[in-house]
């Protein structure tokens, strides 16, 4: 039984950390969805979950409305433990995009059927390297996790054993201005925070369709949770909320990525793994006019979404993606600012509250 008063005081920002915190890497997200859907439960009729760790809220406004999903994903980047040295260091593969400049020195959580373990990512010292060694790249392959064992018997003792999934330890933490934040699995506690705060949005409003909103699983392996979610919801139109690159740290030019923290959520307009439709595009940026909320637009020559299989579902569904600006994606600590969380959220739901039946169909004429 969910104890819906105490979940239904908890602000957006209270909402983040306590996702962002929890543990849950692509294909071993079941602790982080359990709370996730302590938080769905309260705002929602009913929840849908596939067989593959993806769970929606249900939300009726018109039960003859077009459905309407809005999704983000619940996995984090992270690894699966693959051998154990004779001498206890863990080897490990990458689960999801890392790039290994940023992994060494980091602490991580090895997930092991006995309990937690903390371990730190090291290599050979560079005190040992010659010059030539101390201008590479030290390759993934290379690293390993510490956990501070004398061997193999020792790790075994503690549970560990290949497959055993391992996540990044970077706790929630404000930075100066009160509007910023740092934090792991950012990408894309997010965007499933971001579902709830919209059902939470409409508590007690009526809307012209009926809305599903909650989270796919594994996306960072390839948006495999996508499409077992939205072959369950079976919608009429889709958004998927996800991060974006923010373009306004040092190195970065106006050409590479558009977006700034705390300008407003983002629309994407082109991915590697979906063209939007245009008039789904347009009725977005037009909603955002109209209601005086920021948007900023955004591109990404690589990688995609969950909308990239959303929208070739079945005959085809008319998607979208709306994320926020985030800095130092795919790392430990990720930067997101507050505004474009919360006005991400409002956009969203000015969407849902015109996505009417006779919008829909227009959507749907491409």
């Amino acid at each position: 039984m969910f104890d819906r008063r105490l979940h239904a005081v908890t602000t957006s920002r209270e909402l983040i950390q306590r996702l962002a915190d929890a543990h849950g890497i692509s294909g071993f997200e079941r602790n982080v969805r359990k709370l996730y859907e302590s938080y769905l439960a309260p705002v929602s009729e009913e929840l849908i979950r596939d067989r593959f760790g993806g769970v929606v809220g249900k939300k009726t406004g018109d039960a003859s409305g077009p459905k309407v999903l809005i999704a983000g994903h619940l996995d984090e980047i992270g690894m699966v433990v693959t051998h154990i040295t004779d001498d206890g260091f863990l080897y490990f593969q990458t689960v999801g995009g890392w790039w290994s400049q940023v992994m060494l020195a980091q602490r991580v959580v090895v997930h092991t059927r006995k309990g937690e373990l903390m371990g730190v990512i090291g290599s050979k010292p560079p005190h040992l390297l010659t010059a030539e060694e101390r201008n590479k790249v030290v390759k993934i392959q290379d690293m390993y996790i510490d956990i501070g064992v004398k061997d193999k018997e020792e790790a075994e003792s503690f549970g560990v054993r290949p497959g055993d999934p391992i996540s990044p330890w970077g706790p929630f933490t404000p930075l100066a201005n009160g509007k910023y934040f740092m934090a792991k699995a950012l990408d894309n506690r997010l965007g499933s925070a971001a579902a709830v705060e919209v059902l939470r949005a409409l508590q007690g409003q009526s809307h012209p369709n009926v809305l599903f909103a909650g989270a796919t699983a594994q996306e960072e392996v390839g948006l495999r949770g996508a499409q077992t979610l939205v072959h369950t919801v079976d919608p009429d139109v889709a958004i998927a909320l996800d991060v974006g690159i923010a373009g306004d740290t040092p190195g970065m030019k106006k050409t590479e990525a558009l977006s700034r923290c705390g300008e407003g959520p983002i629309l994407l307009i082109y991915d590697g793994s979906m063209i939007p439709n245009t008039r789904f595009r347009d009725f977005v940026l037009d909603t955002a006019a109209d209601a005086g909320l920021p948007v900023q637009v955004e591109y990404v020559s690589g990688g995609g979404t969950d909308a990239g299989k959303f929208h070739t579902h079945a005959s085809g569904v008319p998607s979208v993606s709306i994320g926020f600006p985030t800095r130092y994606i795919h790392s430990h600590s990720a930067v997101y600012h507050q505004d474009d969380f919360d006005n991400a959220v409002r956009l969203v739901a000015e969407l849902v509250r015109r996505l009417d039946a006779s919008t829909v169909e227009d959507i749907q004429q491409y």
